[in-house]
């Protein structure tokens, strides 16, 4: 079956499903095309297209996907060959991403670098000359384009011509926060923005959990700037463990509970600043991407 069909009818599985997606998605890569699953049915999957026939469902998921394309938004899915392959490691892979902007075989060695949104002027900082030390060196930069450290981040990648990728907990039709609309419009441009929500999706409790549950499977590696104990960046951390991803911890966080408990975790190192974090980040990307100091 041609890639667009699969996809329509992968999307025509999940549109209105009131029970989540795991089971559909778990039954198509199972399978190995969505469109089966769709048209042979499968349990938990056909039942909960709520009586619309098939057809009907792949044509409309058809016509959803040629209006993107139109908005220059791309759809990749777990089937596909271009799906990022280091998310397909991780058990919270999202079945489908819609994206601006270009999917680079170089994200797999891409550094997360995240953060509170309300950062001392040192903790800003320290994102951004840490995210300026890996753009410099060719690593690409990831981050939620939220306020604080995020958008710092993302802002050190661009000061010094480099790669970053903007991975945000709605879809691409909105900009959390609406500040950052013109920083959203050029990454996709020119860098990548991913999504793993319907494009009219809002920001809401669950969906920033899910989104720092991707991004710490999209990077190599995850920087923690500044963090609480209730943060997307504090949970990210703990993700990027589980994921087998090193982490790595400014010692100013050390005054957390939380950060010292995280410490003692075999793949979490404690740095003291950019050159520090550059200098362990080596050893650990050096390997697989060989890394050239410059």
């Amino acid at each position: 079956m041609d890639r667009v069909t699969e996809q329509a009818a992968l999307l025509a599985l999940l549109w209105d499903r009131r029970s989540g997606w795991s089971a559909a998605a778990d039954a198509v890569e199972a399978c190995g095309s969505a469109y089966d699953v769709l048209t042979n049915g499968e349990p938990g999957t056909q039942g909960e297209l709520f009586g619309r026939e098939p057809a009907e469902a792949l044509e409309a998921a058809r016509l959803a996907i040629a209006e993107w394309a139109a908005e220059g938004i791309r759809l990749v899915t777990l089937l596909d060959e271009d799906y990022p392959g280091q998310l397909l490691t991780i058990h919270q892979r999202p079945p489908f991403l819609l994206y601006r902007g270009t999917l680079d075989q170089r994200d797999v060695g891409g550094v997360a670098v995240v953060g509170t949104r309300q950062p001392s002027a040192e903790g800003a900082c320290r994102a951004a000359e840490i995210a300026r030390g890996l753009a410099r060196r060719g690593v690409p930069v990831i981050s939620g384009l939220a306020a604080g450290i995020d958008t710092a981040a993302h802002r050190g990648a661009l000061e010094v011509g480099g790669r970053t990728v903007a991975v945000i907990g709605t879809g691409l039709h909105r900009t959390y926060p609406p500040e950052n609309a013109d920083l959203q419009a050029e990454l996709g441009r020119s860098h990548l923005v991913l999504s793993q929500f319907w494009p009219n999706s809002a920001p809401s409790k669950t969906s920033f959990p899910m989104r720092n549950a991707v991004m710490s499977g999209y990077a190599a590696a995850t920087v923690v700037i500044e963090a609480a104990w209730r943060s997307g960046a504090r949970m990210q951390a703990r993700l990027a463990l589980q994921h087998g991803r090193p982490v790595f911890l400014l010692d100013s966080l050390l005054q957390h509970d939380w950060a010292r408990e995280y410490a003692k975790q075999p793949g979490t190192r404690i740095v003291s600043g950019p050159e520090d974090v550059l200098e362990q980040l080596a050893d650990v990307l050096a390997p697989p991407q060989e890394l050239v100091w410059t």
